[in-house]
């Protein structure tokens, strides 16, 4: 009984997070579909990082980075090849990764609402020297095994989502 208690609520949960609305945003502030590269997500050779996982939108330093989506805040700081970096957990079991920050807001709490302040734009990490731009990249905590293919690193496409698709499908 205890078990099929903690299933039953453990699912629920699971489906709560399912729920919530997404209706998601462009992440910089003013930021139109032509401030990327659409060609970019899996592009490769990235570095050491082999593929690039995410999309790269540019902005003057200091613009605006905003939540996407309503999302709780798991982590802010400095992170290695991101430099200053925000990650959030967004609808869906989504976890959104915002990079190469010049600032990052402390004001915001533990929670961001769809359109709230969490940075501003920079070169941050391993973009120092480039132009500045937000990296922005979606993983799936749940993973989707038909989107696994042949290219380089091709199972890691069952997590990370092309923010493209992401964005201009809702």
């Amino acid at each position: 009984m205890k078990l099929k208690y903690i299933t039953l609520v453990i699912a629920l949960f699971i489906l709560a997070g399912c729920l919530v609305p997404e209706q998601p945003i462009i992440p910089v502030k003013g930021a139109t579909n032509k401030d990327w590269n659409s060609q970019t997500f899996w592009y490769e050779p990235w570095g050491s990082s082999g593929t690039h996982k995410g999309i790269d939108i540019f902005a003057t330093t200091n613009t605006p980075v905003i939540a996407p989506t309503p999302m709780l805040l798991l982590y802010k700081g400095d992170f290695f090849k991101g430099g200053k970096v925000v990650v959030g957990l967004g609808p869906n079991w989504q976890i959104h990764y915002f990079a190469h920050l010049d600032s990052i807001e402390t004001s915001t709490g533990l929670f961001a609402t769809r359109g709230e302040t969490l940075g501003t734009v920079g070169s941050t990490g391993n973009a120092q020297g480039k132009p500045p731009h937000l990296h922005y990249s979606i993983l799936s905590l749940f993973p989707r095994l038909w989107r696994i293919d042949t290219s380089t690193q091709g199972y890691k496409k069952a997590f990370y989502l092309n923010p493209i698709e992401y964005l201009e499908a809702k």
